[in-house]
């Protein structure tokens, strides 16, 4: 297939699978999974906003927290790269793209609600807190869409977390730099999760969300899944308040 014929494919399996023209959608992503894509992830980025049309929202991770760490504290909304993969990195580089100032969950997002659902995300100290976009989500009737990458790597499950607080979920806090568009630096304290000794289990979502909450596909080569923001928030808190080990395994030694 050609470039234009693939953004058209993929358009159309976004639109079978039930991505919603108009709505925010938060993408998580694998661009091996999808098979030869030609120009690769700003093809997979153009199939995205042409299913969702000119008055839809296209959000993406741009989480850091490999990179921004205890030894390397310092965020530049400008400058320091996501380590999700290559279609959220493409993304984040694009020309014009704004992203939410977070130091190691930061979010990307181009269309009608991107300013409203990124602008305070500044203002939270852990990183899904009620700000941040993830959190937001439910609000707008969004979707997420997990392409290619299975249902594990589901960040919008740490907010639900963090409404529970279940005991494996935070480590000690941390003082991080973050530079702003213009240059300007500040210090602020952060809430860490920690997770040290416990094994994330997020494909446990699929059972407690029903038919209404989560659609299986496929775009391309690779198999997708989609999930009603709302739907997962509710589901997924009852499921955390009934076991708050729900969404964990331990880690033998």
């Amino acid at each position: 297939m050609t470039e234009s014929e693939t953004i058209a494919h993929i358009a159309h399996d976004l639109a079978a699978t039930g991505v919603r023209p108009g709505g925010p959608l938060l993408v998580h992503s694998s661009l091996r999974s999808l098979g030869h894509v030609p120009a690769g992830a700003e093809t997979v980025v153009r199939g995205l906003l042409e299913a969702l049309g000119p008055e839809g929202t296209l959000l993406m991770p741009a989480l850091s927290y490999e990179r921004v760490t205890s030894s390397q504290p310092v965020f530049d909304i400008r400058r320091t790269p996501g380590n999700v993969g290559a279609i959220p990195e493409h993304f984040r580089a694009r020309p014009g793209t704004p992203r939410s100032m977070h130091p190691t969950h930061s979010v990307c997002a181009v269309g009608r609600l991107a300013e409203q659902m990124l602008r305070d995300h500044r203002l939270d100290d852990t990183p899904v807190g009620p700000h941040s976009p993830f959190h937001l989500l439910p609000e707008y009737r969004g979707q997420i869409l997990m392409l290619g990458c299975g249902l594990r790597p589901n960040t919008s499950l740490h907010g639900i977390e963090e409404l529970v607080v279940p005991p494996y979920l935070y480590g000690e806090p941390l003082t991080y730099r973050l530079v702003d568009w213009e240059g300007k630096a500040r210090e602020k304290v952060y809430r860490r999760h920690g997770f040290a000794g416990w094994m994330q289990r997020y494909d446990r979502v699929a059972p407690v969300l029903d038919s209404r909450g989560l659609r299986r596909g496929r775009v391309l080569q690779a198999e997708a899944y989609l999930i009603e923001a709302s739907a997962l928030w509710e589901s997924a808190l009852a499921a955390l308040r009934r076991d708050p080990l729900y969404f964990v395994d331990r880690i033998e030694p």
